[in-house]
């Protein structure tokens, strides 16, 4: 396989925990030195995908808030211009944010995540909240699978949102719509059970090591789930990468 896209999600398979390390920046250089973009596949808001577009050379397109956007940059006069796409129409933005609402007042409490304020397609729920009281958090899964939202849980969040979101769902909208390339000739990493769409769609998906921690809640599992201690998080991104473009 002539390797010419690498996919990956950020929290704990780019970080350690929530630890952003300098081995992230290993697999940066590695793939820059063979000429190959990564294009983050992440949970977190746009926000944070601006961030890396602004700062980081070799990530052109960075998919966040699940796949609800897909955010680029263009480089005019010398800057980085920004621009993003969404993956769902403004009627179902309008649903989630009134659904909010509802969700704020049933659950006065609840934790959404900081970042929540520069959400477009989805919102978070802290993880913590949730772990810290199972029956609160059953009650707030059951509220959301009556009013017909989706979620789904990252090693930080759990992620809800209105409409035909997915990891894979936007994947495949940048390959065939914008890049061009082939699944075959792209690469995915993930950690978690969120990354199931890509994990199910994706012929070349791995499993950083501790996805092991969530493998009995997969549906779907990659094709590759690395082992040890030593493949866990971007460690494992930076081994695996190393040992197929030597």
């Amino acid at each position: 396989m002539e390797l010419k896209l690498v996919f990956s999600d950020f929290d704990g398979t780019l970080t350690h925990g929530q630890e952003l390390t300098p081995v992230f920046f290993d697999v940066l250089d590695l793939l820059t030195k063979k000429k190959i973009p990564l294009i983050i596949v992440t949970g977190r808001s746009k926000s944070w995908a601006h961030f890396f577009l602004t700062h980081i050379e070799n990530i052109p397109y960075v998919i966040s808030e699940g796949g609800g956007v897909i955010s680029s940059k263009n480089h005019i006069a010398g800057r980085n211009l920004l621009s993003d796409h969404l993956m769902v129409p403004e009627i179902e933005v309008r649903r989630l944010e009134h659904f909010t609402e509802a969700l704020k007042k049933r659950f006065p409490d609840i934790l959404l995540s900081v970042d929540s304020f520069g959400r477009h397609t989805d919102r978070a729920i802290e993880l913590s909240y949730l772990e810290a009281n199972e029956e609160r958090a059953q009650s707030i899964k059951e509220f959301l699978e009556l009013e017909n939202i989706n979620y789904s849980c990252s090693n930080v969040h759990l992620n809800y949102w209105c409409g035909d979101i997915s990891k894979y769902t936007a994947v495949k909208h940048l390959l065939v719509n914008t890049l061009k390339i082939d699944e075959e000739s792209c690469i995915y990493f993930g950690d978690a059970p969120n990354d199931q769409t890509m994990f199910e769609h994706f012929d070349n998906s791995v499993g950083v090591s501790n996805l092991k921690e969530f493998e009995a809640q997969l549906s779907y599992k990659p094709s590759i789930i690395l082992e040890g201690h030593q493949n866990e998080g971007p460690s494992g991104v930076f081994n695996h990468l190393t040992s197929i473009l030597k």
